[in-house]
């Protein structure tokens, strides 16, 4: 039975990441195989590899070229380079995927560039969708230095929105100004934020005290998507206030959850073209061989760059 190399957990190993000899992906015939050339690092599956049992395999985005089109003839066709995503297993050579998690990259687009977008473009732009028709509204946007925050800035200033950015140390300012931020919060308390707003539009990602917060500054009829809890997984809410505001929205966006409901190649797509016309940038601050993907991990846990780190196969 041939074989292929992947990344598994291994509890042994510093970091809990191992490359390592994994049984060759059997493809569906929805399917396309897809050699791949680059991969991304989330802070999910991170997480899930410091805790999960030996052997799982860890990854969502790829990027890389097909070697064999699906055998239902949907998709893209062998020698196309391509963009996609797995619910797992992603850090490896060869890997299996569903023809409507894959799309093609223009020649402009590096591997490198593509495989940044999956979990972070569409989390951003999902988020984004939740507030409607953004021109000239007022978007509030927490962790704003993670690739989702610096995904979603860039695309709400694309979408004519006053957009405002938080950053934990002052000379990460800058990086989320860059990014299309017209103002920045700087430190871990969000009540400043109350001088811009109310806000039509808030991304949070941060959970506990700074969910509060940002949920006592909506404008009435406006939505607030939480996407994560960095900080803290419980918040305590002043009813009184959503209730006063009226009409507000608490909207819990899971990834998976969304996949169900929305045609990701449409998604990718739409991202791979933004950067192809160099109107969203990809927020790449690791480039790194994927041998190096243990330290690369820790690195990400322990919030030592901004950004995404991408890791390259070759």
């Amino acid at each position: 039975m041939s074989s292929i190399r992947a990344v598994v957990v291994d509890p042994n190993v510093p970091g809990r990441l191992a490359i390592k000899e994994v049984e060759a992906p059997q493809v569906s015939p929805s399917e396309a195989l897809v050699q791949v050339e680059a991969i991304s690092l989330n802070r999910g599956e991170v997480l899930g590899a410091m805790h999960f049992e030996a052997g799982w395999r860890p990854g969502w985005d790829l990027a890389g070229i097909v070697i064999k089109q699906a055998a239902n003839g949907t998709g893209p066709k062998a020698g196309s380079r391509v963009v996609g995503m797995v619910s797992a297993g992603s850090w490896a050579e060869q890997v299996a995927v569903p023809t409507d998690l894959l799309t093609e990259l223009p020649a402009s687009v590096t591997f490198a560039q593509a495989a940044s977008l999956p979990v972070a473009g569409f989390t951003a732009l999902c988020a984004l969708e939740k507030g409607g028709f953004l021109l000239g509204k007022r978007v509030l946007i927490t962790g704003s230095t993670g690739g989702v925050g610096l995904f979603a800035h860039q695309l709400a200033k694309l979408s004519g929105a006053y957009v405002v950015g938080t950053a934990r140390r002052a000379q990460n300012a800058a990086l989320v100004r860059e990014a299309g931020a017209d103002e920045v919060i700087v430190g871990d308390d969000l009540a400043p934020a109350q001088a811009y707003g109310p806000y039509h539009l808030v991304i949070e990602s941060l959970g506990g005290k700074t969910l509060a917060t940002a949920l006592s500054l909506l404008a009435p009829g406006s939505t607030c998507v939480t996407i994560g809890w960095s900080a803290a997984a419980e918040a305590t809410i002043n009813v009184m206030n959503l209730v006063r505001t009226g009409r507000t929205t608490l909207y819990g966006l899971n990834g998976g959850t969304e996949l169900e409901s929305h045609r990701i190649s449409e998604y990718l797509a739409r991202l791979v073209q933004l950067v192809a016309k160099q109107q969203l940038r990809t927020p790449i601050e690791v480039e790194a061989s994927w041998h190096d993907i243990g330290e690369v991990a820790q690195r990400l846990l322990q919030r030592q760059f901004t950004g995404k780190a991408v890791l390259h196969l070759a």
